[in-house]
């Protein structure tokens, strides 16, 4: 595979930039005002632990995509970004480190095995956690004792409930700055939708509806995760749901893969969200007093109707208004400037790891309801014992574009 430079690394988010070939991607950060000023910019070393999809090729697989913006990956989102250096990666995998050291430019010997013998010898400030959930907590954890000041952890949180509720004590002691990979809560089209939701121009949010598809861990951490955001992380209530999968997933406290359910999702302020499983993945609406929302192929299409009179029956009728424009940006690499923002500035991130921690919630919440014959249950969940604990081979990632 050919070295690629970081300006190709990088060219499709170029393109929607709207910058020429030669030039960075833009970035939220004033590294370019500053540099004009003569003021020095301070960058951050950053590693990834876990350099395979995720973690460094996922790209490969959505060139092309009317809705994805790069750089998607962790490897690429840091080597991208104008206020941090890519200096160190770790993976079990050899063959799979040495690929993502030719693409992003890491020499073997910042390659580890161990991820511990990286984060001890190498000192990052900000690591990229994309391993698979069984191994998240524990890395993380380790990380944020070890001097670590951010960190961008894959989705789903962790492998249980128990784990994430570790994560959160470790990385709040540590005064540690968290970003999960829940990519939706960054996007500007998402935005866009609850600016209008918190303008109040329709009425007050009542409803969420999810259509989405896959397993929970792996799917459902970012819709979960976009319901929260919509409703402005407001704490819910209860839940109720089913697996379709359930009988196969789970024996005992351990679930041997990642199953695939539809439930309800009732929040404390009298919102409801329904995620559903009906065919039709990655739509999204939000219903309000005076109108509703739409995304479509998951950002394609967007849509607002609002309230205009009522029918012959006194019933709302809804027609087409128009939908805020936006510009196009990377999620990913939004992920990063936020850290970076926090880093700089001691603000908070946009996700953070109490964030987070709900959305893991609500997938072992939406376990214990199917094990409980699909009954309501109640939130905070209490005494949760189980644990996602696969026995399956690595996936094998795509190490040329599609």
């Amino acid at each position: 595979m050919r070295c690629l430079s970081r300006v190709s690394v990088c060219a499709s988010v170029l393109t929607a930039a709207g910058a020429g070939p030669g030039s960075r991607p833009r970035s939220r950060s004033s590294a370019a005002a500053n540099f004009k000023k003569g003021l020095r910019v301070k960058r951050y070393r950053a590693a990834v632990i876990g350099c395979s999809r995720m973690g460094g090729f996922i790209d490969n697989e959505v060139v092309g995509s009317p809705t994805i913006v790069l750089p998607y990956s962790h490897g690429a989102s840091f080597y991208a970004s104008e206020r941090v250096d890519l200096v160190a990666c770790s993976d079990l995998r050899v063959d799979v480190m040495e690929e993502f050291g030719k693409l992003y430019h890491v020499p073997k010997e910042r390659q580890y095995v161990d991820y511990r013998e990286l984060i001890d010898r190498e000192r990052p400030e900000i690591v990229g956690v994309a391993t698979q959930p069984e191994h998240r907590a524990e890395i993380v954890i380790y990380a944020v004792e070890h001097g670590v000041r951010a960190i961008y952890a894959e989705k789903a949180m962790s492998a249980s409930l128990d784990e994430a509720d570790a994560m959160v004590e470790a990385v709040e002691r540590n005064g540690v700055a968290f970003n999960l990979g829940a990519n939706r809560r960054w996007h500007p089209g998402y935005d866009k939708m609850k600016e209008v939701i918190d303008s109040g121009r329709l009425g007050a949010l009542k409803t969420v509806i999810v259509h989405e598809d896959g397993g929970l861990f792996t799917m459902a951490s970012h819709y979960f995760d976009l319901v929260l955001r919509l409703n402005s992380d407001r704490p819910v209530a209860w839940v109720q749901a089913h697996l379709t999968d359930g009988d196969q997933a789970i024996e005992g406290d351990r679930l041997i893969k990642d199953p695939v359910g539809h439930g309800i999702i009732q929040f404390e302020d009298g919102v409801t969200a329904y995620a559903l499983q009906t065919g039709r993945r990655d739509e999204f609406e939000a219903i309000c007093e005076r109108g509703v929302l739409t995304s479509l192929r998951d950002g394609l299409i967007w849509q607002l109707r609002r309230q205009d009179g009522v029918d012959f029956r006194g019933q709302p009728v809804l027609v087409p208004g128009r939908f805020p424009r936006y510009q196009r940006a990377s999620t990913s690499l939004k992920i990063v400037e936020d850290l970076v923002n926090a880093l700089d500035t001691g603000e908070p991130t946009r996700g953070g790891v109490r964030v987070a921690r709900a959305g893991a919630e609500l997938i072992f919440a939406f376990i214990e309801s199917h094990r409980s014959g699909g009954a309501r249950v109640e939130l905070p969940l209490e005494g949760c014992r189980l644990r996602l604990d696969r026995d399956r081979a690595p996936q094998s990632p795509r190490y040329e574009p599609r």
